[in-house]
């Protein structure tokens, strides 16, 4: 049996999601601290080796960022 995030509501955030933003966020900024950025990097791997997560997944349409993509 799998386990679920409640009774079918999209308001609870995939598990490792904060980890995994703080980590994207920390590549991204200006003033780039590549200790910190491990510090999340490390996290993550906690996280979901805790969670026993096998795979991240985008929960936008690929069609939508590619329309994005062509306006820019």
């Amino acid at each position: 049996m799998e386990k679920t995030s409640g009774s079918g509501s999209s308001s609870v955030p995939p598990f490792c999601a904060h980890e995994a933003l703080d980590l994207l966020n920390c590549v991204t900024g200006a003033g780039f601290d590549q200790e910190k950025c491990i510090r999340f990097l490390n996290a993550l791997r906690d996280c979901v080796l805790d969670k026993k997560v096998k795979k991240f997944s985008l929960a936008e349409d690929n069609n939508a960022v590619a329309d994005s993509d062509k306006k820019n």
